[in-house]
């Protein structure tokens, strides 16, 4: 089978080996209409790159770490992650090499080009997934053509096409990705038009921006935009925006850079141009029989097609919502930098302000009915900045993100997250909170008699000990909930302290100079302009890092005050209700204000044990923190299990909240269920150079308290060892 293959050479049969941008672009051409000069790489040569690299099977495992409907979105990109630094790592054999590069060669040695992905079935008439695989703009020579080439095969594998894995029908024995490689037009005005308003099936769409359509594509550059009546081709509106920036080629792909003056006041379409749009996409909705979402640019008066493809609505499904707000956090490297600004000059001093005007409030001096107002009061401000935190504090999150992708594309280290050592050179929250506390236990651990006076009456007249608490308190609330009241977080700390006493002093694992190191050589590749971008975008990075440690922090914050109030609540009806019933806010709430109210909650219903019990021994996660370790295991299930924690043990819970950072320290290694590399738990565990292992299934179900475990954070593997027997059944 023909692996590289010229435009006017592509037939019917050959879509599903070309993919939909190259057969519409062949289509196109024949119809004579002005399709810029480009060759495809036919999906044989993707399938002789992995299989004859061994890529196939390491894809394999990969995807096969956790069943893949129980992913999050962290573990995704992870996966997609390390999936595309495989790419970067392997060379195109030399055979493959021999077939593609003299077509490359001799089309383009001296013309810029776009490589875009063209996946079979990715532009069909029944599913259009328009940005999910990659498309790289203003590429020069052979060489980097091949690279950017690898990068759009492992596209196919990318979070976001991870996300629609169902519908693309992604299977690693059966995927594959063909590319095309186009001739770039540098255009003066650029676009898309929609043959069919999905709002309104009588009208057209046409959008346009000055230079290049990277801007109107990935958002940065906003568009005007004409409404045209699809029977007459009548202007029905001109929506007309700030026009004061646009996309321009660079010696390095593309740039961002001011609108001339002279443009600025003037739209990037006249009528003419909006009619001869609106005709082009009219003929290609004649072409290919449905309404077509077209890309075009006009360049000295000529009107090129850049591609087309269907527009289709998909019916909303379960998922849908989710998944559109997963593909929003993916931002641009200018919108990171303004939700930087407001983040941290807005919202993180607002969560502070809020944290501390409710530990104002005296919950005791309440009465009933107030109390129960107050509650709801308080969760109705933590909701309101749960949704905050989704809408503004994850997107900024993809700082992290971005920042590995670039710098894995430039280094292509061995290992996929040694950027992860530059971010954590920054100053988190968690970690000033565990520096208190690893300064008080270092009194202790100095100090036989105050290690004694606390031991035995849990407090001491000690001014500098006590100072170094109070301020402990002041800042972080407690050591569990954030609970306002001092008394109770003062004998929930005394106990850590004495347990971290036991052991020699803990320090984050920082290595100034290997940081140092991985900085300059990161720099280094970059010049001028470049270099200070680089360097802005590091910044960024270490910012977006630590803040996804931080906001944990005032958000946990506020959360406590919510729980201090929950508290005091079922403290005063506790006279009411039955020991041991769960009951929830609402509950809580009806009885402070209505004494006669008995509550009902729910039982604590406890699991019987018998019978035949099938123990695991191998657990398969992700690793996310590098070393092997050895102990016993202390599951978390519940925020006062934390408070039993002895040094040496292995951390397995559910997901380790910023809160919970105090044991941290103290263990050996950490077993999280969630899952990815950006979560706290893995953050944590990297910056006290702690073996860590994420995403594994039912780990608090599997793994119970007591077990002797290894956890090896290469392999991303926990060996249960020496198994707890389950505890007896309760006597009928």
């Amino acid at each position: 089978m023909k692996t590289v293959i010229q435009l006017q050479e592509i037939e019917k049969k050959d879509r599903k080996r070309v993919g939909g941008k190259s057969f519409a672009l062949a289509m196109m051409a024949r119809q004579r209409l002005n399709v810029p000069d480009a060759i495809c790489l036919s999906t044989e040569a993707y399938r002789s790159y992995v299989a004859s690299t061994g890529l196939r099977e390491r894809i394999l495992l990969e995807l096969n770490r956790k069943d893949f409907h129980e992913m999050r979105w962290e573990e995704m990109w992870d996966a997609a992650l390390r999936i595309r630094n495989m790419f970067l790592r392997t060379p195109i054999p030399p055979d493959l090499l021999t077939t593609l590069r003299p077509p490359i060669e001799e089309r383009f040695s001296n013309k810029a080009v776009v490589v875009r992905s063209s996946a079979p079935g990715e532009d069909s008439a029944k599913a259009s997934f328009a940005g999910l695989h990659e498309s790289y703009v203003n590429v020069r020579e052979t060489d980097s053509i091949l690279e950017h080439v690898r990068l759009v095969w492992a596209s196919l594998w990318s979070d976001a096409a991870l996300l629609y894995r169902q519908e693309l029908g992604l299977d690693v024995e059966r995927s594959e990705m063909a590319v095309v490689i186009q001739e770039i037009v540098v255009g003066e005005q650029s676009g898309v038009a929609f043959g069919k308003n999905p709002n309104d099936p009588s009208q057209a769409v046409i959008e346009a921006v000055y230079g290049l359509n990277q801007g109107l594509v990935d958002g940065t550059v906003e568009p005007d935009r004409w409404i045209v009546d699809r029977d007459t081709g009548q202007e029905i509106t001109h929506t007309a925006v700030r026009r004061d920036k646009m996309i321009v080629p660079s010696p390095e792909g593309v740039r961002l850079e001011p609108c001339p003056p002279e443009r600025q006041d003037k739209p990037p379409l006249d009528n003419d141009q909006v009619n001869r749009v609106f005709r082009l996409v009219l003929e290609a909705e004649g072409l290919f029989g449905a309404p077509q979402d077209v890309e075009w640019t006009f360049r000295d008066g000529t009107l090129y097609v850049i591609q087309s493809r269907p527009i289709t609505t998909r019916s909303a499904t379960d998922g849908e919502d989710t998944r559109s707000w997963y593909l929003s956090l993916r931002r641009s490297f200018d919108n990171l930098k303004a939700l930087r600004r407001k983040i941290e000059n807005e919202l993180i001093p607002a969560m502070i302000d809020e944290a501390e005007r409710m530990a104002t409030r005296d919950l005791a001096t309440l009465s009933d009915s107030d109390l129960a107002e107050e509650i709801q009061r308080r969760s109705r401000i933590y909701r309101g900045w749960v949704d905050v935190y989704s809408s503004e504090f994850i997107p900024f999150a993809h700082g992290a993100r971005l920042f590995g992708q670039v710098y894995n594309d430039t280094i292509r280290p061995a290992d996929p997250y040694e950027f992860m050592d530059l971010l954590g050179a920054t100053n988190m929250a968690s970690l000033e909170r565990n520096r208190l506390l690893e300064e008080m236990a270092r009194m202790i651990r100095e100090d036989p008699g105050l290690s004694d006076a606390l031991r035995h009456h849990g407090t001491v007249e000690d001014h500098r000990f006590n100072e170094t608490l109070d301020t402990f308190i002041d800042r972080f609330g407690g050591l569990v909930s954030g609970s306002s009241d001092t008394t109770r977080s003062r004998r929930a700390i005394i106990p850590v302290l004495l347990e971290m006493a036991t052991q020699s002093q803990t320090r984050v694992k920082q290595k100034p100079k290997e940081i140092e190191r991985l900085k300059e050589d990161f720099l280094a590749r970059f010049q001028g302009d470049q270099r200070a971008e680089a360097s802005e975008l590091l910044d960024l990075g270490r910012t977006s890092y630590r803040l996804r440690d931080d906001d944990n922090i005032h958000l946990g914050r506020i959360e406590g005050h919510v729980q201090s109030a929950l508290d005091e609540g079922k403290r005063r009806i506790a006279p009411r209700h039955v020991r041991g019933l769960k009951l929830d806010e609402d509950e809580i709430v009806q009885a402070l204000k209505d004494p006669h109210h008995v509550p009902t909650g729910q039982e604590t219903h406890h699991e019987e044990t018998g019978g035949l019990k099938v123990r695991a021994r191998q657990l398969v996660g992700q690793p996310a923190g590098p070393g092997i370790a050895r102990g016993q295991a202390r599951v978390i299930t519940n925020a006062s299990d934390l408070l039993d924690f002895r040094a040496g043990e292995i951390l397995v819970c559910d997901a380790v909240d910023p809160n919970m950072t105090f044991v941290v320290p103290l263990s050996a290694a950490i077993v999280e269920r969630r899952g990815g590399m950006l979560i706290h738990g893995a953050i944590i565990a990297r910056e006290y150079g702690l073996p860590c292992v994420t995403g594994v299934p039912d780990a608090v179900s599997l793994i119970r308290t007591g077990d002797d475990l290894t956890v090896d954070g290469y392999l991303g593997i926990v060996i249960i060892s020496k198994a707890t027997d389950p505890p007896p059944a309760d006597p009928v």
